[in-house]
């Protein structure tokens, strides 16, 4: 791996928090060799991110990640607004506007979890080196440069102190709001901007008495204090004050009174922290062999969508198969423009979304949006990718809406539906294992699928739907999919459906090759009398 102090890789990750090692753990997953470095050693004292959505689950269900329950119940939490927490309880209201907090449960094998990140991030380090992931903590980044077919990374080994080189065919930035890989690009952001700088001050305190209904957060207003302050449900409490004054441990202490109303419970103060708050999207979200994931790509401030982390772990889970397939010779370069363009549009989608709910309003002066608010499962299970990995999604369709609203419609998440094979009980999501998945029920398409992934090179699954496996519900694959006794559905590595013939094609072959020549941009596709 080492020649003149020089390592070499096909993909390099800078930044392992909860994207980059997301990443680590897609990539490795799809047998990808992958390096990430972090200048860090550990994860934060700070809990940070909490609220992980039915799509994260699923992602992470499907690399054999088992998130452990949630520490708050299988309710959706809610939020109250308060004098204190002894003091008059003014309003509760729920979680979100819409969708209850479910995230689309009823759609989805999994549910949403609350687990802390700094919970979850050692989960995903001992998934991503079980799966061969290599990650050299402790080491930041000196300089990145390009050149032909080769990204070179000058990092720091910041204990010993020594300085080498990684040579990578691809880079993923996952290296938070202020990445300096962004700023290296010459890449601009645009949106709302800076919205506001916030304290933070992170104790431990007996409070359970006051959790009940499953009200979780509390926004505290009381002459001479507005602040929010949420428990991670295991001990640990945060306050967030909405300046930027730094305070002495005494004054933390007297906030974190006002915030309970009592001074007679004993606080564990264990950190204090600044956060800016910025909604920002970069103006692209690649340039050459580098790209953009998480909050390096798009910085959406915390909100009761979860709209921060779990949009970044989508960015890396949508990278990841790319390129893989890239890597595996399966595809051509051109698959990894469709990165921008089915990623950037989610990201301005849930900014939009972000301040059309308003979550914001207790502390920030932001103005009434014309955007409608979406269902939360429109937004998780529902989006739409357009790109040319996709045929038949225009510019005329919604950009989200509920999967029941869609019915297979190309450019969406292929639909979960309970189904038996040999007679066990599985998810249709348990089909789709990291290669191209032809759903049917008729015979005519076996043959059609065999021959058209022979003339394209890309390894084609397929499954009978009646036979290989059957819906637990009569009529249920086709009512969900959209296609007829006659049809077929082309899912992609991803579980998004890529093309769907509706119902019997003239010539199924021709059909399904000239889909796969477009929507898997195959690197070697066979000179051919088809398509």
């Amino acid at each position: 791996m080492t020649l003149n102090d020089t390592t070499t890789t096909p993909v390099l990750i800078i930044g392992g928090s909860l994207v980059g090692l997301s990443a680590a753990v897609f990539l490795a997953w799809h047998d990808v060799p992958v390096i990430v470095i972090d200048k860090h050693t550990a994860s934060s004292q700070h809990p940070r991110a909490i609220g992980f959505t039915t799509r994260t689950i699923e992602h992470f269900r499907h690399v054999g990640i088992d998130v452990p329950a949630s520490l708050q119940g299988m309710k959706p939490p809610g939020r109250a607004r308060v004098q204190s927490l002894v003091g008059t309880w003014f309003e509760e209201h729920p979680w979100t506007l819409r969708g209850g907090g479910s995230y689309g449960a009823e759609y989805s094998p999994v549910t949403a979890k609350a687990i802390t990140q700094d919970r979850l991030e050692p989960i995903l380090r001992d998934r991503a080196r079980v799966l061969g992931a290599e990650l050299r903590l402790g080491t930041e980044l000196l300089d990145l440069a390009e050149e032909d077919d080769v990204v070179t990374a000058t990092v720091r080994d910041r204990q010993s102190g020594r300085e080498y080189a990684i040579d990578a065919q691809y880079v993923i930035a996952a290296d938070g709001g202020g990445s300096g890989v962004r700023e290296g690009l010459g890449i601009e952001r645009s949106g709302r901007g800076h919205l506001s700088t916030q304290r933070s001050i992170l104790f431990r305190a007996p409070l359970d008495e006051y959790l009940h209904d499953g009200i979780v957060q509390f926004e505290i207003e009381q002459p001479g204090l507005t602040a929010f302050l949420t428990t991670y449900s295991d001990g640990r409490w945060v306050l967030m004050l909405s300046d930027d004054v730094e305070r002495s441990t005494e004054e933390q202490l007297d906030l974190v009174r006002a915030a309970i109303g009592r001074s007679d419970v004993p606080i564990e103060l264990i950190t204090s922290g600044r956060w800016e708050l910025s909604a920002l999207i970069a103006d692209r979200f690649s340039k050459g062999r580098v790209f953009l994931a998480g909050d390096a790509a798009h910085q959406l401030p915390p909100n009761r969508g979860g709209f921060g982390a779990n949009t970044g772990i989508d960015d890396a889970h949508n990278l990841a198969w790319k390129l893989a397939a890239v890597l595996g010779g399966e595809s051509n370069e051109d698959l990894l423009d469709t990165y921008d363009a089915e990623r950037r549009p989610i990201a301005l989608l849930r900014h939009d979304q972000l301040f059309a709910r308003a979550d914001f309003k207790a502390h920030l002066e932001v103005g009434e949006a014309d955007v409608p608010v979406l269902d939360d499962a429109a937004i998780e299970l529902g989006q739409l990718y357009r790109s040319s990995a996709v045929l038949g999604a225009d510019s005329s369709l919604p950009p989200a809406q509920t999967p029941d609203m869609w019915k297979g419609q190309p450019g969406t998440r292929a639909p979960h539906l309970w189904v038996t094979r040999a007679g066990e009980r599985m998810s249709t999501l348990d089909l789709f294992r990291g290669g191209w998945v032809l759903l049917t029920e008729s015979e005519q398409w076996v043959d059609a699928a065999r021959e058209a992934g022979a003339a394209v090179n890309v390894p084609l699954d397929i499954v009978r739907m009646g036979q290989d496996v059957a819906p637990i519900e009569p009529g249920a694959f086709g009512d969900a999919y959209g296609v007829d006794s006659l049809g077929a559905v082309l899912v992609r590595p991803d579980g998004y459906i890529a093309w769907r013939a509706s119902s019997e094609s003239a010539d199924s072959s021709v059909a399904l090759t000239a889909a796969l020549r477009v929507v898997a941009a195959p690197a070697h596709a066979k000179a051919s009398a088809i398509g």
